[in-house]
């Protein structure tokens, strides 16, 4: 198991982040109606995946990593909610919903074995 001084440093981690860059750049376009419904629980859920990510770096027990890696995994189940929302009602192309479905698909299989090597070493 790889050792990471920063949790900056973890793929999943950089994989989080450049999801949820994405769909801050996807939400830039949306409807100005939408400020304070769609886009910004998008934004939130979304930056929400790395953020639990880096809290789990940080603490020091195993359950209190998991805990915070499945807080990430359902902020992950969140903004696809919010994705197939948005392309349910024309906000966002099929071929743009596929591309970001299959980054957070990315992370979320991350997420699972970080969550399984957590397991195993406690």
């Amino acid at each position: 198991m790889q050792t990471y001084r920063r949790f900056s440093q973890m793929p999943v981690s950089k994989e989080a982040m450049d999801v949820s860059v994405a769909i801050f750049n996807f939400s830039q376009s949306l409807p100005r109606v939408e400020d304070y419904a769609l886009t910004s629980q998008i934004r939130r859920s979304s930056n929400s995946v790395p953020a639990n990510i880096a809290e789990a770096f940080g603490r020091y027990h195993h359950g209190n990593k998991l805990n915070f890696y499945y807080n990430a995994r359902g902020s992950l189940c969140e903004t696809k909610s919010h994705l197939h929302y948005a392309a349910e009602i024309g906000y966002l192309s099929t071929s743009s919903k596929q591309q970001l479905d299959a980054q957070l698909d990315n992370v979320w299989r991350q997420m699972n074995q970080t969550i399984k090597r957590i397991r195993q070493t406690r």
